[in-house]
């Protein structure tokens, strides 16, 4: 590397944006404003469309404890009115130019978007920076949005079996970290939510130098820059932004069960989640081994639990293993497994049980492993169709302490990936000691 003579031009250079191509080619443009927002715009021309994100680093695992739910309910009351717009003038504008937007709250952030037409990018940037500081909230906001987010939990969690059996097995792997809490809150807390509850979490978190911009489409970098240092660019950081620092887990020494019985339960299934590490910056190669393990276990009808349990021996209706490794702490990997008619639950875990026994003993299939790690090479070619896709991808990465770098090593690090790096990650996680392990069933009917 060239040394440049002069300070200035050395501090000219590290302030420049940084384009990097990912390793098929995808065209990624970084760089961060002055008050410490950062901006990622991925370019792609073949359609006159762009895609705006704004990534906040504030979901549910980072609220206060007895106000479950509130990042959420924020989230909800951004759609209300700022300083320029009125209630519901945000989406009707968005609308009326032919685009769409919406919004979504996880453990690790929130964000927001927006998909329209690429001349009406500055538009979007107008309104979303504007909302970043200026929302108005009433009194009478909170109580209206405070019954939507109400009846939100009623209709996806209180009438759906599965979503209640779910939230007790979060509750039962996180004793003490803020995972183990839903997303949308329980409801006795999320009737308590008030005004001040949620200007504490926007007047906290939501400032540039918490957020992430994410633009991607028919985009010139150069011209995102110009924008995004016009409308975000002057909001002030927040300097009292807090650490990210949450509550951890005691080790976990012992296995946990629990039943969930419900008569509105149409079929019984059996779940098991171990804790498992996250992708860590610069570290991803253990959540690499984790994700093919998923695939290769129950990533459809040629996966290992679904010869052993759907086809050698029709024990199972259906199989999966889930592993997402795109979180701010330890997740989890997850089994499902929903038996065949006549087939007891106790059966199904034993049959599950003895499919990863056999798993262990016999490793992993080098051709298996070799049409798994093409199809993700295939999705993730056909990933870069989706303006959406994409800007997700660098939305929830860079959400969780990951780099842009990070996000485009992805695709080496898991095509890197050994049949030894697999079994030695399965050897990892598969501890029972460290397991929750569920039964969704209907009610026993009484004497």
């Amino acid at each position: 590397m060239l040394r440049l003579p002069i300070l200035a031009a050395l501090l000219a250079f590290l302030a420049a944006p940084v384009l990097a191509l990912s390793a098929d080619g995808e065209a990624v443009t970084h760089f961060t404003l002055d008050n410490g927002m950062d901006v990622v715009v991925v370019e792609d021309h073949r359609a006159p469309a762009v895609q705006q994100m704004v990534w906040y680093r504030a979901g549910s695992a980072d609220e206060p404890k007895g106000a479950s739910g509130v990042a959420h309910f924020l989230e909800h009351l951004l759609f209300k009115a700022t300083d320029k717009m009125e209630a519901g003038e945000f989406s009707a504008t968005v609308a009326a130019n032919g685009g769409q937007d919406n919004a979504f709250t996880s453990y690790d952030y929130t964000a927001y978007f927006q998909r329209v037409a690429a001349d009406r990018l500055e538009l979007m940037m107008a309104m979303e920076s504007d909302r970043m500081k200026n929302i108005r909230i009433t009194p009478e906001n909170i109580v209206t949005e405070r019954d939507v987010i109400l009846e939100e939990r009623n209709q996806r969690t209180e009438n759906s079996p599965g979503a209640l059996f779910n939230e007790q097995v979060n509750a039962a792997q996180y004793l003490n970290h803020r995972y183990g809490v839903p997303i949308i809150g329980w409801k006795h807390e999320m009737e308590e939510l008030d005004l001040e509850d949620a200007l504490s979490f926007y007047e906290t978190y939501y400032s540039p130098n918490n957020a992430i911009l994410i633009v991607s489409g028919d985009v010139d970098p150069a011209e995102v820059r110009r924008l995004a240092e016009k409308y975000y660019g002057v909001i002030p950081a927040n300097p009292d932004l807090p650490e990210r620092i949450r509550t951890q887990e005691p080790p976990q020494t012992a296995e946990r069960r629990l039943i969930f019985r419900d008569p509105r339960v149409a079929q019984p299934y059996v779940t098991r989640s171990y804790l498992a590490p996250e992708r860590d910056p610069g570290n991803q190669e253990k959540a690499a081994a984790l994700t093919i393990l998923a695939e290769i276990l129950g990533g459809g009808t040629t996966s290992y639990l679904a010869e052993k349990m759907q086809f050698d021996n029709p024990i199972a209706t259906y199989t999966g293993a889930f592993y997402n490794g795109t979180a701010l702490d330890d997740t989890t990997f997850d089994l499902a497994v929903v038996p065949t008619a006549g087939v007891t639950l106790q059966q199904a875990e034993d049959a599950m049980d003895a499919a990863l026994a056999s798993f262990m003993e016999t490793g992993v299939d080098a051709e298996q492993l070799d049409r798994i790690k093409l199809q993700i090479r295939a999705s993730q070619i056909y990933a870069r169709d989706n303006v959406d896709a994409v800007a997700n991808r660098y939305g929830r990465a860079l959400s969780v302490g990951l780099t842009v770098e990070d996000v485009q090593n992805w695709p080496k690090v898991l095509d890197a990936v050994t049949a030894e790096d697999i079994m030695q990650a399965a050897r990892e996680i598969f501890d029972r000691r460290t397991s929750v392990t569920g039964w969704l069933m209907k009610e026993e009917a009484t004497e």
